[in-house]
């Protein structure tokens, strides 16, 4: 591990010195993730985007991207592009980027199972904000809004989120 790394502790996620309170998914952590078991994979995972809601946030950091109306994520398994973002129109499985509600304003996009997305091993496993203390996610780390923006601000391309058994 590196001073650099997210590591994920029964405390909360620490980072930089700090230790933030976070949540995990419903299926608690898992070494052989699959889709829709609501489980948090459990291995070394890097951060390859970062994804934001610019009508709501500013640029959480330069290299981030603002999500559209159009903006998805597949999670449509044996499809070519499962576990990737695609756009509307989209005739297959996925979850919706733009929410009515906050909880995609600011989504730090991990490497689980990506580029090369086996089918059924689980889909957009993000960093995410959380709905409220102790909620469950369905698979991503969440951290209340301020503590996701404050690390947000602080990772870079390959930051690695390391998820211990």
């Amino acid at each position: 591990m590196t001073p650099a790394d997210m590591v994920l502790t029964p405390r909360g996620l620490r980072f930089g010195g700090q230790v933030y309170p976070c949540t995990i998914g419903k299926g608690g952590l898992s070494r052989t993730k699959r889709e829709g078991d609501g489980a948090t994979p459990v291995g070394i995972h890097h951060v390859v985007g970062m994804l934001y809601r610019p009508d709501r946030i500013a640029a959480p950091a330069p290299w981030a991207t603002p999500i559209g109306p159009r903006d998805l994520w597949s999670d449509a398994s044996g499809q070519p592009d499962y576990n990737h973002h695609v756009r509307a129109p989209y005739a297959h499985s996925h979850e919706a980027l733009r929410r009515a509600d906050p909880l995609y304003d600011l989504v730090i996009v991990l490497d689980w199972n990506w580029p090369d997305a086996k089918a059924g091993r689980g889909s957009a496993i993000f960093m995410h904000r959380w709905r409220r203390p102790g909620f469950p996610t369905e698979g991503c780390v969440a951290l209340r809004p301020d503590h996701l923006a404050q690390v947000a601000a602080r990772i870079s391309i390959g930051t690695r989120l390391i998820v211990p058994s």
